[in-house]
């Protein structure tokens, strides 16, 4: 990939279980393990919601969104759901292409529809770079092309299934080699022994066509005093295959940035505790979808005129329990970090009502005398008891 022509198709850069076998992005996604890492990243970061924002010179101002923030792939491909294709084909393949097939008023794309990673090829020869779609050569201004895990000089993303080839080509063995073991392939799965004489080999063979066929069958199979059958045991070799399935799923967690406890691919002897869901959550943003939050919120941006950007809200992974969040938002008034309106529609409750107002004069007089708006020690009109 790193020679003077450079070929990438999307399709080739994720290994699957296959062994011995070309390794395709449906094979690899075969794996539980790789499947729930890109299930739950997909599922996290496409939910989260996306706003619109305008740089000014008083700061950040919020505005609507555009189409393309809307219903990216038309009325039939909702933003969340062109999120997680996109999502998805960037943590398995590294790369997501799409079509943009209608453009907005100052020319930027209003509409782009993905296309299949199995469709798309991208060469580069000589500092060329040429795209491909289901073999027909298109051009650069007519793709939305993302990546990530990007490399210097290598044209496309990596994908992180690439680097973890080993690790399932490991697994693919493990699970091969059980196969064969308790399937019969490489082993014998028993022992017949004639324990007074020494068979001759045309006996030898019948006897154990008449033993095979009574075990097919199901039927007793009926022997004289002479004859002991020993089954072979695979205890070792069963235990030796769950402990590479275990090593495994622990390795694509790694790889996929995901922690395994999250997709019940817990680490043998080791244990993690949170004090709440809330610290939880938060590790996992901070170090594992803060990063690919950020890479999509500037790939986003270059959808929307400048100085406008798009952000996507973090804070809704971050969800917490009620009483945290009425603990927090209360601190939050008390330190005019917010208004009280605020507050309330993060509850999705509408502003005060003068009857509300009036209640609460008459409930806390002594807190609020003579006063046609609650307010605080320092004068400060409040919503809630301070």
């Amino acid at each position: 990939m790193f020679r003077e022509r450079r070929d990438a198709d999307l399709s080739s850069l994720i290994p699957s279980r296959g062994w011995r076998k070309s390794r395709t992005t449906k094979g690899a996604l075969a794996q539980s393990a790789g499947w729930a890492c890109i299930r739950l990243r997909g599922d996290l970061i496409s939910t989260l919601p996306v706003d619109a924002f305008r740089k000014t010179s008083f700061g950040q101002i919020e505005v609507p969104k555009p189409p393309i923030l809307v219903e990216p792939g038309g009325s039939e491909v909702d933003i969340v759901e062109w999120l997680y294709s996109t999502q998805s084909d960037l943590d398995s393949v590294g790369n997501t292409v799409g079509l943009i097939t209608e453009r907005d008023g100052v020319n930027l794309p209003r509409r782009i529809d993905l296309v299949a990673q199995e469709d798309v090829r991208i060469t580069s020869v000589a500092g060329k770079v040429t795209y491909y779609i289901a073999g027909k050569k298109t051009e650069r201004e007519h793709l939305w092309h993302e990546r990530q895990f990007t490399a210097s000089g290598v044209v496309v993303g990596l994908s992180p299934v690439f680097y973890a080839a080993l690790a399932l080509q490991q697994h693919a063995a493990a699970q091969e080699f059980a196969a064969a073991w308790f399937g019969g392939g490489l082993v014998p799965i028993g022992h017949l022994k004639y324990s007074e004489a020494k068979v001759p080999t045309r006996e030898a063979e019948a006897i154990k066509l008449r033993h095979k066929l009574s075990i097919e069958n199901g039927d007793p199979m009926v022997t004289g005093k002479d004859w002991e059958y020993k089954p072979i045991e695979a205890a070792q070799a069963q235990a030796n295959f769950i402990a590479a399935m275990q090593f495994s799923d622990v390795e694509m967690c790694r790889y996929f940035g995901v922690p395994g406890d999250l997709i019940d691919a817990n680490v043998s002897g080791a244990s993690i505790t949170y004090a709440n869901i809330t610290q939880r959550n938060l590790q996992l943003l901070v170090m594992n979808l803060g990063p690919a939050i950020k890479r999509r919120e500037t790939a986003l941006s270059k959808l929307l005129p400048a100085p406008r950007f798009v952000k996507l809200n973090s804070d809704a992974l971050l969800r917490m329990d009620p009483e945290t969040v009425s603990r927090m938002l209360g601190q939050q008034v008390r330190d005019r970090l917010a208004a009280p309106s605020e507050a309330r529609e993060l509850l999705n409750r509408g502003p005060y009502t003068e009857e509300q107002m009036a209640e609460f004069q008459a409930l806390f007089p002594a807190q609020y005398p003579n006063q046609s708006q609650p307010t605080d020690r320092a004068g400060y009109t409040i919503g809630v008891d301070a």
